[in-house]
């Protein structure tokens, strides 16, 4: 017989199991803090997977930054670009924080690969995912028009990623100041 508290948790783990979550906003909205909070809810510890390449030291100080934030709870993955492998190999283990779909797709771009094919196959990925996954990533079509090629096809790739992915997510946060806007279910 199971005992009436693991009932409750074995049943409230069976209802959050599926979930994904995406969660959206400007630079420095808070978009990670939500996010980890988000996890930290679910129970701790943790997956948080990477998608940043450290190339200089600016980048290796918001690194730091974010393992500071996040304490020794958290178990780390790297997956600057094979994001779907990192997803089906953690499933069915702890929740999982993909940081940040932005610089997934920036690697993916900068490889020349096909972000196309990519983000759907993310798509499907997390349809299936059986532990919760809370993903960050960032609105960039709200400045000026970039003034470079690749700038422009940036901004547009990552406004059909962000559309793709929210359509399988099963809720959708857009981060202002550092709050949580609920864009889905409304």
């Amino acid at each position: 017989m199971v005992a009436p508290l693991q009932a409750r948790l074995f049943l409230l783990c069976h209802l959050t199991m599926s979930k994904t979550i995406l969660i959206t906003g400007a630079t420095r909205s808070g978009k990670s803090q939500l996010a980890e909070a988000k996890i930290a809810a679910l129970g701790l510890p943790a997956i948080y997977i990477a998608t940043a390449q450290v190339y200089d030291s600016e980048m290796a100080a918001r690194v730091k930054l974010h393992k500071d934030r996040r304490g020794t709870q958290w178990q780390l993955r790297h997956a600057p670009r094979d994001l779907c492998t990192a997803l089906d190999e953690t499933d069915g283990g702890p929740p999982r924080l993909v940081d940040c779909l932005t610089m997934w797709l920036t690697n993916l771009m900068l490889d020349e690969a096909d972000w196309q094919a990519e983000s759907y196959r993310l798509a499907d990925t997390l349809a299936r995912m059986k532990t919760p996954v809370v993903l960050v990533t960032n609105e960039v079509g709200w400045g000026i028009v970039p003034e470079t090629r690749l700038g422009r096809q940036f901004r547009d790739a990552q406004g059909i990623v962000n559309q793709r992915i929210a359509c399988v997510c099963d809720e959708v946060y857009l981060a202002v100041c550092g709050l949580p806007m609920k864009v889905k279910p409304q």
